[in-house]
């Protein structure tokens, strides 16, 4: 166990970061920050910070060296910085979850071994794999590199086997997955805690996207969801055993006609999460810090009926006003200077 007192380390500096510091505040916690970047949401509310590339190892020595336990905000940091840190000082979640969740096609085949239903899918190295594979699945269909994407980043739709060189080109000829359409309903997430004795799981959010980036988050999920709770959690509690994890993971889902198709994993906290800073009895954020360090986990219960958060990207940010002046609404802002379209600038829940 890591008493309060202690000093988590969080690698990434993003607004994840700055929520996990702020719930490890709470509970008495110091952080220490290491990124790159020279704004760090993260690092307004931290105790201390290094600048420093993840692969720098003389940083990651020092930083080592002031921590008790060290965690990280996002899944595109090297695998070997992770692992090289970790025979350091205590890690989680493990290197081996990092791996998984950076390479889609593992992936895929990982929870596919597991039991879970996937979107069809091919891996593609070339443009001449990407024509077999559209010939395959057929389209429509989406071209996704393997790693490094998100929030609709690294992906390009194909509506017919003639869009195949622009998809190409678009996804800059990195290795990629090509998947098969899926008819769905509506999308959401599975967001769990594991600890070292027990697990706690979310109500299940209902998520809403738009041009590939979350829009919004409703909880409780819509019926359809519910019939396919059971069966989506039991995936992401075996995903969570099979990698002996601890912390908070999400694993989010399709809700179909013939039941949950898995979309992808995240290690670590998660956007269609940030209703339970409110919402929930205990939030996502202190669940992750209570889980890394070894302490007892909070309820995951809700504490109303319904909860909704919506993102606020680019100069939605303007509205701030408006949000505060509703006395509904819980305003979270990142603290990030630059306004750029698409960029999460902050989030506003409400509860019912």
């Amino acid at each position: 166990m890591i008493a309060p007192g202690s000093t988590i380390g969080i690698l990434g500096g993003g607004q994840l970061g700055r929520m996990l510091a702020m719930a490890a505040a709470q509970l008495g916690y110091r952080v220490h920050v290491l990124a790159p970047e020279d704004e760090l949401p993260a690092g307004d509310v931290a105790a201390q910070v290094t600048r420093a590339d993840y692969a720098d190892r003389g940083a990651i020595d020092a930083f080592a060296a002031t921590v008790d336990v060290a965690t990280f905000e996002f899944e595109n940091i090297d695998v070997a910085a992770i692992r090289y840190l970790a025979g350091l000082v205590p890690v989680f979640p493990p290197a081996a979850a990092l791996k998984v969740s950076q390479d889609r096609v593992a992936e895929k085949r990982f929870v596919a071994a597991l039991g879970g239903t996937t979107a069809p899918y091919r891996a593609v190295d070339s443009l001449a794999d990407l024509e077999a594979a559209v010939l395959a699945l057929g389209c429509p269909a989406v071209l996704k590199t393997r790693r490094m994407g998100y929030d609709g980043k690294g992906q390009a739709r194909l509506h017919t086997a003639g869009d195949c060189a622009a998809a190409w080109a678009a996804t800059g000829g990195a290795t990629a997955v090509l998947e098969g359409f899926v008819r769905f309903d509506t999308e959401f997430s599975v967001i769990l805690a594991r600890g070292v004795a027990g697990q706690a799981v979310y109500a299940l959010p209902e998520n809403r996207h738009v041009d590939g980036i979350l829009d919004s988050s409703h909880v409780p999920a819509a019926g359809g969801i519910a019939a396919q709770a059971d069966a989506a959690i039991a995936l992401a509690r075996a995903v969570a055993d099979a990698l002996d994890y601890r912390g908070v993971l999400t694993c989010e889902f399709f809700a179909t006609a013939d039941g949950p198709v898995f979309n992808e994993m995240a290690p670590r906290v998660h956007n269609s999460g940030h209703w339970t800073i409110e919402g929930a009895t205990t939030s996502q954020f202190e669940n992750h810090i209570r889980a890394i360090c070894g302490l007892p986990l909070g309820s995951p219960a809700l504490v109303t009926g319904a909860a909704r958060m919506k993102n606020l990207l680019g100069d939605d940010v303007d509205a701030w006003g408006a949000f505060l002046a509703d006395p509904t609404a819980h305003l979270h802002l990142y603290g990030k200077r630059e306004v750029v379209p698409d960029r999460k600038m902050g989030h506003v829940t409400w509860l019912a």
